[in-house]
């Protein structure tokens, strides 16, 4: 279904803009999956640069809740095109008003100097930590059919934030089958796994589960950079924490790992986030 979603259509409808649709997938709230328009508006912009181009980065800001049982329409403005880098904007709509805006850029990509930061010691291996966490309750929550394997190496917090308040933690992941060899597709894809779970951080900081009643979260806005190539039906290691909360506002930021411990991307989000307190 995942793939399903992430195959758009390009019509012969054309403004001053290249337009793509799309669906969704069906949610138990109603509202669609932000990792999802991420995806397909990266897979959109990506439609419209040359073959030799990736993406490097993006910055998109959620507008309003979507509705997941309509369609889609995705515009792409084809803002510059230089002899090293492309930039590209990307709205999604629906009922004609906007849901989703999104800034990326693509780049020509040319040796340089090369470093990264070292990942996490002593994480368990996804193998060996407790079959029952496999599957993170959220994503069954939000999924019916989640396409992504979700582990928490620390345990998850859906039902409780077990330990000290910790302002991090480490989790897992890949997709639930091999999904071919189009890297295009595999960035987009991680794209759409970087939404899942990085709102934890914040979370955990507090000792607050996601059960806990009256609890509201909501995606403000989400920046992702893409380092090196990976297979997203490997199980990467997506380290994640927090640095600050206030105003009812929580920073997150994430780095993911491949297996072997090259740093394949780092991401930030901004969530809201209001706990209420008992009366």
């Amino acid at each position: 279904m995942m793939l399903e979603v992430l195959d758009l259509d390009s019509g012969a409808a054309r403004t001053t803009e290249d337009i793509f649709t799309g669906v969704s997938h069906p949610m138990p709230t109603g509202r669609i999956f932000g990792g999802q328009v991420l995806a397909q508006a990266i897979i959109a912009a990506d439609r419209t640069t040359g073959d030799d181009r990736v993406p490097h980065s993006m910055h998109g800001y959620f507008l309003r809740p979507g509705d997941a049982t309509r369609g889609l329409t995705l515009s792409v403005d084809r803002i510059h095109d230089g002899r090293s880098f492309s930039t590209r904007r990307t709205q999604a709509y629906q009922e004609g008003v906007p849901i989703f805006s999104m800034i990326a850029s693509f780049e020509h990509e040319d040796p340089g100097l090369d470093h990264q930061a070292a990942p996490p010691a002593g994480i368990t291996a996804p193998e060996d930590l407790v079959a029952a966490s496999s599957v993170h309750p959220l994503s069954r929550r939000l999924l019916a059919d989640s396409p992504i394997e979700v582990v928490h190496a620390e345990g998850g917090i859906y039902d409780g934030a077990d330990g000290e308040p910790v302002a991090a933690q480490n989790v897992w992941m890949r997709t639930r089958r091999p999904i071919g060899d189009d890297p295009a597709l595999h960035r987009a894809v991680l794209a759409y796994m970087s939404d899942l779970t990085i709102q934890e951080s914040v979370l955990r900081a507090h000792g607050v589960a996601w059960s806990h009643p009256g609890l509201k979260v909501a995606s403000l806005d989400h920046a992702m950079w893409w380092h090196r190539a990976a297979r997203v039906d490997d199980w990467l290691l997506y380290a994640q924490e927090s640095p600050s909360a206030r105003g009812g506002r929580g920073l997150a930021t994430g780095r993911i790992f491949t297996r072997e411990g090259a740093l394949v991307a780092s991401v930030a989000q901004e969530i809201m986030v209001r706990v209420p307190t008992a009366g």
